[in-house]
């Protein structure tokens, strides 16, 4: 790679609003499944309950997946088919004009990384017409390290990435919207961008909660955006030289 860095894009709520309508409906897809779950197992499993674990899991796992796999045995595969089934997916689908202009102007190789499974992600990055600009696709199925599940904000699944793809920590970029991943990355020398606009709306926040994100600027936070477009306006904080 030489001085060219690596950049780590993130996906909903990073490239696209995906607190508009798609992560509603995850989130009601999430809840129809847990209560199933639940239900089966005789444990608590009205829409409080439901909602309330939902939000646990994902705040100690960084992914409601896990900890239903974890402390529910479901499998990964069923969660993720029945938490992403859409009938109208591209007409959920909402971002900005010029991020193809955007890709192609930021130096060095692009590779997505998602927690969100790989039908779902790769369908979005095609309908934006992204697709052609990542040199790779790591979905959730993919971060796996001695084959169990390791998403975002894992940092061996981070280690695992930079060996394989032979790069330092310090020529690699995260861009994301959510604060847990890029502080894990920091930790392990990786620059990060901070990306807030779809902050609002994200059923992962509370209200007051995004009104206080949006005033902080954390020590692990190298680039703090508004959008992915600005990305290009910050390359001497972002890309360090040789």
């Amino acid at each position: 790679m030489g001085s060219q860095p690596l950049w780590l894009f993130d996906l909903d709520n990073t490239l696209h609003n995906a607190s508009h309508a798609i992560f509603p409906a995850i989130n009601a897809n999430m809840n129809v499944f847990m209560e199933r779950v639940l239900k089966e197992q005789g444990l608590p499993s009205d829409q409080d309950a439901v909602n309330a674990l939902r939000q646990r899991y994902w705040r100690l796992y960084g992914a409601t997946l896990l900890g239903m796999v974890q402390h529910h045995q479901v499998l990964p595969d069923d969660f993720l088919r029945e938490a992403h089934h859409f009938d109208d997916l591209f007409d959920m689908i909402r971002a900005e004009r010029g991020l193809l202009n955007m890709l192609k102007r930021l130096p060095g190789r692009k590779i997505l990384l998602t927690n969100a499974p790989l039908r779902y992600s790769r369908d979005v990055v095609r309908h934006l017409g992204l697709h052609r600009h990542f040199d790779q696709h790591i979905s959730i199925e993919s971060m796996r390290v001695h084959r169990q599940l390791k998403p975002k904000p894992s940092r061996q699944m981070l280690r695992k990435l930079l060996a394989r793809e032979r790069v330092a920590a310090h020529r690699c970029v995260l861009v994301e919207d959510t604060p847990a991943n890029l502080k894990s990355a920091k930790e392990l020398g990786l620059r990060t961008a901070w990306v807030t606009q779809y902050l609002a709306g994200n059923p992962h926040f509370s209200s007051a909660g995004v009104r206080r994100m949006l005033t902080m600027h954390p020590s692990y936070v190298d680039v703090k955006v508004r959008s992915v477009r600005q990305l290009n306006g910050h390359l001497r904080r972002l890309v360090l030289r040789a």
